[in-house]
């Protein structure tokens, strides 16, 4: 797994091309003029690579596409790769240019004749993205990785413009590796001593242990745990690059590193991808790993509800009533639908101590967001249209899908209970929108506020363009993005 830290830039020295080991790669755009790195590994290969460019399967390749020719004759290299890219791309072209050569990649050196390319730091970014693996648990299966160099007319700028981009991949790995952890290693100690550790980059880390939440009165949140023999926790991740006394901008994390469902217990098929459940809260911990990690000129905390959600003795009953610390009842109609549980305790906590500009949580909410968006899009639910617009904003610029739905009070009266202030479930209908009205009535009016129920793109099945089947990172790239460009000075 290599980053853009670890990518190296050099001056564009032709005379080496020839020997190099692995895998040479060029840039050629859709008009199929070669540059000056193209033209030398051409003459090298006599003409082979002009022959490629002006046939068919060139033609048919889409900006961004990678083609393999194996051992080029001229070449000590084992393969050419061919990457049809405009001399000036868009940032997702060169991360799609950048993922192709990491699939491409295997275990080789890359030796990569960027030249002049713009974005030739984006092209890096994509590659490292999309090389990452997870292997931590395998014991003679793992992959071994190649040196990545690329040759550009001025190294040193590449380089700089790289650097900040290494603190975003570092941030996505960090939560790819905690969402991917099975639940036996990632417990609620060992989620709390990774996050303590990067105390080292200059976060401040508070861990709230069971006795003090008790004391705060976040019974919501301590309901969800108390049915296992891991303890309830709430780390608190403080980054204050920003003006001092200036109020922070605050991210909420669900951090459920197990959902069997509690007593209200789910079906075993496919119970144990319930390991990705603490997705939000891994979100939160690699957007302050990168914010630290590059510096930012901001105040921003980031709070995460770590808990078990198991059935015993112990466990919460449907039908239980427990009180928030806000002071709101809750019915327990579901101990399933428990994340909203930990959020509603969490959210309140971070606007009673930090009075923050803004708010936004992440959470695997709900499974009607994927019904309704599927893996393409993770929800957004919000009380500022500023807040919301600046947020889709930033997460198409990072090409992370996102789509807002609605809120509502007439959803409120799914909520209603007979006994309790609410309960925690509304039905079937508008699942993924009750969740959210339940949330909103944890938020202040005057707080601007976005939860994302990030169900659908926390982890998936299948390959996406910036990330092999598993954790996605989703999210990371997006909220830094909006913390740069509103909350930075």
């Amino acid at each position: 797994m290599t980053t853009p830290a670890e990518i190296q830039f050099k001056e564009v020295d032709l005379d080496t091309v020839a020997e190099a080991s692995g895998k040479v790669v060029v840039f050629v755009g859709p008009d199929a003029r070669l540059d000056a790195g193209a033209r030398r590994v051409n003459r090298l290969t006599k003409k082979a690579l002009a022959r490629f460019v002006e046939s068919d399967r060139f033609e048919k390749m889409s900006s961004g596409d990678v083609t393999q020719l194996a051992f080029p004759a001229g070449l000590a290299a084992d393969a050419l790769c061919v990457v049809k890219l405009p001399r000036r791309p868009s940032v997702m072209e060169a991360r799609k240019a950048g993922a192709g050569l990491a699939k491409a990649q295997s275990e080789s050196d890359l030796l990569v004749l960027a030249g002049t390319l713009a974005r030739a730091d984006e092209v890096a970014l994509g590659l490292a993205l999309r090389g990452y693996t997870f292997d931590a648990h395998k014991t003679d299966d793992k992959k071994s990785e190649g040196a990545i160099t690329f040759m550009v007319s001025k190294p040193e700028e590449v380089a700089k413009s790289a650097a900040p981009m290494a603190a975003i991949a570092e941030g996505v790995f960090f939560t790819r590796d905690l969402t991917n952890e099975p639940a036996n290693v990632l417990t609620t100690d060992d989620f709390a001593a990774r996050l303590a550790a990067m105390q080292e980059l200059g976060l401040e880390v508070e861990i709230l242990e069971e006795d003090e939440l008790e004391k705060l009165g976040m019974r919501t949140l301590l309901s969800v745990g108390q049915g296992s023999a891991s303890p309830s926790k709430v780390v608190v991740m403080s980054w204050n690059g920003g003006k001092k006394g200036d109020a922070p901008f605050a991210l909420i994390g669900k951090g459920v590193v197990f959902d069997t469902g509690g007593i209200s217990l789910k079906p075993p098929a496919g119970m144990e991808d319930m390991t990705m459940d603490m997705g939000g809260a891994g979100v939160v911990a690699g957007v302050m790993r990168t914010l630290a990690l590059r510096k930012a000129n901001a105040n921003v905390v980031g709070l995460v509800g770590l808990v078990e959600n198991m059935p015993s003795g112990t466990a919460t009953r449907p039908g239980d009533v427990v009180k928030s610390m806000k002071g709101d009842t809750v019915e327990i109609i579901n101990t399933d639908a428990e994340g909203r549980l930990v959020l509603a305790d969490v959210l309140w906590y971070a606007q009673d101590r930090f009075k923050p500009v803004g708010m936004i949580n992440l959470a695997t909410l709900t499974g009607a967001i994927i019904v309704a968006l599927g893996h393409e899009n993770a929800g957004v639910f919000s009380n500022s249209d500023e807040l919301s617009d600046a947020f889709l904003k930033a997460a198409k610029t990072e090409g992370e899908g996102a789509w807002r739905l609605p809120l509502a009070p007439a959803y409120d009266e799914l909520l209603k209970s007979r006994i309790a202030d609410m309960k925690n479930v509304g039905g079937r209908m508008a699942g993924s929108i009750t969740a959210a009205q339940f949330l909103q009535r944890f938020v202040k009016d005057d707080v601007p506020w976005c939860h994302l129920d990030i169900a659908g793109t926390a982890s998936v099945k299948k390959e996406t363009a910036l990330a092999p089947a598993g954790a996605t990172g989703w999210g990371v790239m997006a909220l830094n993005r909006l913390i740069a460009d509103k909350y930075e000075g």
